[in-house]
């Protein structure tokens, strides 16, 4: 595996964090999770947080193949044994926020103090600095409404609606991901590891920000259009005959408009006044999607899938999660990967979004129960075994 030997000590919950862990872990470091003793709030999602958890998807997802620690950081014993396991580290992952970091010696200043090629890497909501710095934020706080995702999003006039779960916590998770391991590159010039921090409003931002980019240099942003009157009718959403849904995606400066006459059987639409130029065609999107519904709403679906393939023209269906399941290009472009379910099986789990050929796991270990590697990384940190169960018996360690 790619990152074997790289120690990861993660003190987090919920997705954005522990999914930048996961990923790290899906290619060969050794993560070590750390939680309180109430457990990753994700831990409850579908059941028990002392549960096998094997019917937890969601959070096996951004958990699997950890180890599980439980240390309860408001005792100095706690907070001791986790100061000793980031003194071992290379990546320290925390999404706590900094004055409670603080106050617990679990800073970056005090760790780092301990092992200067420690790599401390903070996810936040809203950064590090600013007025509103300490806030917490989810993503469907920070990333989706206040970095403005959201508005762009919905049709003009139409109803703010919610992000499904983990969006823009995953996006942050790359970015965690990207930022820890540029810090690495840096340290194996330096020898000297660095502070590191994402946040979701600077990943919200970025996410949409081919968009962004023209609102700070033109100080206006075109609205979001509804299917019926799109800004350009070439690139929207039809439906076959029989019900299905599918986008079209033009490619720019090409003939596709010709193209795509001739594929729903109307090039009668080149010769129309109406459409003759893209000018034209963006002027009248509201008649021209109407006679694009008209075409393709006289086809099935296999058959305009047929016609738009071997036009070569870009175009996908609308899938649901039940499709995307049993799609085989999705099973082939390695974006599932089976996972141990801790009973002898496996099941099926979206993977980490990148591939190494020759390198690539064929199944990956189940998450961790909690705590189920405390009494052993507590040894492996040179705690005697009767310091182990003294520290069981304060709470210190569960």
């Amino acid at each position: 595996m790619l990152l074997q030997g790289l120690k990861v000590v993660e003190f987090a919950s919920y997705i954005a964090a522990p999914g930048a862990a996961g990923v790290l872990a899906d290619w060969g470091a050794q993560v070590i999770k750390v939680e309180r003793p109430e457990g990753d709030p994700m831990r409850h999602v579908f059941g028990d947080a002392k549960s096998a958890l094997a019917g937890n998807p969601t959070f096996a997802l951004d958990n699997r193949g950890k180890r599980a620690i439980t240390l309860d950081i408001s005792k100095p014993e706690g907070r001791e044994a986790l100061a000793r396991l980031a003194a071992t580290a290379d990546v320290f992952l925390t999404n706590v926020r900094g004055p409670a970091l603080k106050r617990a010696g679990l800073d970056e200043a005090s760790l780092r103090a301990g092992n200067r090629r420690l790599i401390y890497a903070m996810v936040t909501g809203y950064g590090l600095d600013g007025p509103d710095s300490d806030k917490p934020g989810f993503d469907v706080t920070a990333f989706w409404a206040r970095a403005g995702v959201a508005h762009m999003h919905a049709p003009k006039g139409a109803d703010p609606f919610i992000l499904r779960s983990g969006v823009g916590d995953h996006v942050t998770s790359l970015a965690t991901v990207s930022a820890i391991l540029a810090a690495l590159y840096e340290r194996e010039r330096t020898g000297e590891g660095r502070l590191v921090q994402t946040s979701l409003l600077a990943t919200g931002v970025y996410t949409v920000g081919s968009d962004l980019a023209v609102q700070l240099a033109f100080g206006r942003l075109a609205s979001n259009k509804p299917r019926s009157a799109p800004f350009d009718p070439l690139a929207n959403f039809y439906k076959s005959r029989d019900g299905h849904w599918f986008v079209l995606n033009p490619r720019g400066s090409s003939n596709d408009w010709q193209v795509l006459c001739a594929a729903c059987d109307r090039p009668d639409l080149l010769e129309d006044e109406r459409f003759r130029s893209g000018r034209l065609r963006k002027d009248n999107s509201p008649l021209l999607v109407a006679e694009f519904d008209r075409a393709f709403g006289a086809l099935d679906f296999a058959e305009i899938a047929r016609r738009l393939d071997d036009a070569d023209l870009v175009w996908a269906p609308v899938q649901s999660p039940a499709g995307v399941a049993a799609d085989p290009q999705v099973a082939a472009s390695g974006a599932l990967v089976d996972v141990e379910d801790g009973a002898g099986g496996t099941y099926r789990s979206p993977a980490s979004p990148a591939r190494f050929p020759g390198a690539d796991a064929s199944v990956l270990p189940p998450p961790p129960r909690q705590g189920q590697d405390t009494r052993h990384v507590l040894k492996e940190l040179g705690y005697s075994p009767d310091q182990v169960e003294a520290m069981f018996a304060a709470g210190a360690a569960a």
